[in-house]
């Protein structure tokens, strides 16, 4: 009989590099990431992560995205409070992108919305879905 394995802290940083052999990274060494609300499916928001945030991500258990714009890891919630722990992560069948589903405070969306895809396409164009929960400008004071 197999003995129970005991897990260790180094446990969720194992598996990560274990899981980085297995993705298909674009050019610039990043995949894309969507976050999904663990306990409704709503789909909040899409980023980028390279390896770095992704091991941060699983050893944290804090989402931690790479920032196109600022080049450096962007540790979601870390300006405005909003922040994303992860329950669980899955990889899409080709392995070139990542599903995040997250317990996320608050809004998602830097225009203080819950989800960022809050506009629809109709017949006579866009039309937004949903208001903002909060003013952006309370969630990245200057």
């Amino acid at each position: 009989m197999k003995e129970p394995s005991t897990a260790s802290s180094t446990a969720p940083e194992q598996a990560g590099l274990d899981i980085l052999t297995q993705l298909t990274w674009n050019a610039d060494g990043l995949i894309p990431a969507v976050a999904q609300q663990h306990d409704t499916g709503e789909v909040l928001m899409m980023a980028w992560m390279n390896r770095e945030s992704l091991l941060e991500t699983l050893r944290s258990q804090r989402v931690c995205y790479w920032s196109r714009s600022r080049r450096q890891l962007w540790r979601k919630g870390e300006t405005s409070g909003q922040i994303q722990k992860l329950v669980e992560l899955r990889i899409d069948c080709d392995g070139d992108t990542l599903l995040l589903q997250v317990d996320q405070t608050g809004p998602a969306c830097h225009t203080g919305r819950r989800s960022c895809f809050y506009r629809a396409l109709r017949e006579d164009g866009l039309e937004e879905i949903s208001a903002p929960l909060i003013d952006p400008a309370r969630l990245y004071p200057q």
